[in-house]
């Protein structure tokens, strides 16, 4: 049984978070939570917060089954672009430039692998 997880309005460009979700798709859960433990960027804190997340709701889910026989992985992880804030710069001769501070939706999957 599949768990879902989701981050809106997270302040960060989707190219950004994109990167780092390009990187644990599909890896089991510890392995992926160790790159985003471990990794230099800074979307990566909401984002090992947010898989933490899907694996509680998966707990919640599977009450008597143990996070660790049941090999979670990341089944999905997909970013969407956010509500966009525009902001205006000062600029030469009295114009002013657009700011665009962009933001992003992250919703992650975490499913159990199937026994063989």
């Amino acid at each position: 049984m599949e768990a879902v997880a989701k981050l809106n309005n997270n302040p960060t460009s989707t190219r950004k978070m994109r990167l780092l979700a390009d990187l644990v798709r599909g890896l089991d859960v510890e392995k992926a939570l160790n790159i985003l433990k471990f990794h230099p960027k800074h979307p990566s804190t909401p984002l090992e917060k947010l898989l933490l997340s899907a694996v509680a709701n998966w707990k919640v889910k599977n009450e008597g089954a143990r996070v660790e026989d049941a090999n979670l992985f990341v089944k999905s992880v997909f970013v969407d672009g956010g509500r966009v804030l525009k902001r205006m710069r000062p600029a030469p001769q009295g114009r002013g430039y657009r700011i665009r501070k962009r933001s992003n939706h992250v919703t992650i999957v975490v499913d159990a692998r199937a026994a063989q």
